[in-house]
């Protein structure tokens, strides 16, 4: 049995929303758009698209935004574009930058500008990272929140800093907010006033969201088109942008409106965690609707618990697992969605319990 077969199996499943099938999306995509009377925009020009894009920008309190294939395409033109106008080509990234980490080094062998890591990979960045650095930046990337340290978030004094110190040295900031809408609740304010002293944001329109995939790029509006221009450049004008902001559009308000309760969720989650200390979770309380558990088992191991747990169990506790930096332990990350949201109080203490035995056996 397939992975994704596996879990559709399960009755208790943790992480993320429900997936639908082609059929159900596809589906719900023409009555919505049937409902909405949608018409396919050409090369980027048409209502759905535009008044979307200007709802993003109206969300994250900047003059326009644009949308783009990919959140990839969307950041390093938005850092090259930055850097450029500022005169330096050295972009300063935390160790674990989606850019760095998974991107297969495009910003260096593509030519878009130089980066130089700043901070611990274990820490969110504080002020004092930056300030560290000797050179003259052009742009900084910083991700909010964090993914690969389970979600966390700099302490808003310490994000107000890196916002001034960025605006008294004349560098352009850069918002990687793949889960900016997750973070809302976390640090309990709006996205525009996180975005605020932030000269460009991208947001994602599929992982909290749920749609197909795409990005929306926000900020100044000559800074929007000039992006808007490289995205033609490197082969991101699509003839129909639409599937993908449809995808995104049809449930995008209902998706917002749910994460304050993904995130009391989160809270929930913490709480039953703390019955279990042979769990470590990251971070130590939740910042976002996300975290990271600690498993005192190999990479290996964990996948095949979590796979004994589906087809005896019919519990799906996680997707991928990572090697711990300790021999014999692994990571496993969890993102709170509608799954976890639906399921009852009983059903997770007892899925963390059958969980936390097989650990134990483990052991």
């Amino acid at each position: 049995m397939s992975e994704s077969s596996l879990q559709r199996s399960c009755h208790t499943i943790f992480p993320g929303h429900r997936q639908r099938s082609p059929a159900e999306t596809f589906a719900a995509m023409a009555a919505w758009c049937e409902r909405e009377g949608v018409e396919h925009d050409v090369y980027g020009h048409g209502a759905l698209l535009q008044d979307f894009e200007q709802r993003i920008a109206r969300l994250l309190g900047c003059e326009a935004a644009v949308f783009c294939i990919t959140g990839t395409m969307a950041q390093v033109t938005a850092l090259r574009l930055g850097a450029r106008e500022r005169g330096s080509e050295l972009v300063a990234l935390h160790p674990t930058s989606h850019i760095l980490v998974h991107e297969r080094a495009n910003h260096q062998l593509l030519g878009h500008f130089h980066a130089l890591q700043a901070g611990d990979r274990h820490r969110p960045w504080t002020v004092a990272d930056l300030e560290a650095i000797p050179d003259r930046l052009g742009a900084v990337g910083l991700e909010i929140p964090m993914r690969e340290i389970g979600g966390q978030l700099s302490s808003w004094e310490e994000l107000e800093a890196i916002k001034q110190h960025c605006r008294r040295r004349g560098v352009h900031l850069h918002m990687d907010g793949a889960r900016l809408w997750e973070a809302q609740a976390g640090y309990g304010r709006s996205a525009a006033e996180i975005a605020a002293g932030f000269d460009s944001v991208y947001v994602s329109l599929y992982k909290g969201i749920g749609g197909l995939g795409g990005a929306m790029l926000a900020g100044g509006r000559d800074f929007v088109a000039r992006a808007a221009e490289w995205f033609k450049r490197q082969g991101g004008n699509l003839i129909h942008r639409t599937p993908y902001v449809v995808a995104a559009a049809m449930q995008f308000e209902e998706r917002l409106a749910a994460m304050p309760a993904c995130f009391a969720r989160t809270q929930f989650l913490y709480a039953a965690l703390r019955l279990h200390p042979e769990i470590r979770v990251n971070p130590a309380a939740p910042q976002a609707n996300m975290l990271h558990l600690h498993l005192p088992v190999s990479r290996e191991r964990a996948l095949a618990i979590r796979d004994e747990l589906a087809r005896e169990d019919g519990i799906w506790m996680y997707n991928r697992a990572m090697h711990g930096a300790l021999p014999d332990t692994s990571v496993v990350e969890i993102y709170v969605g509608e799954n976890l949201v639906a399921a009852s109080d009983e059903a997770v203490q007892h899925a963390l319990g059958r969980f936390a035995a097989r650990l134990a056996e483990a052991d």
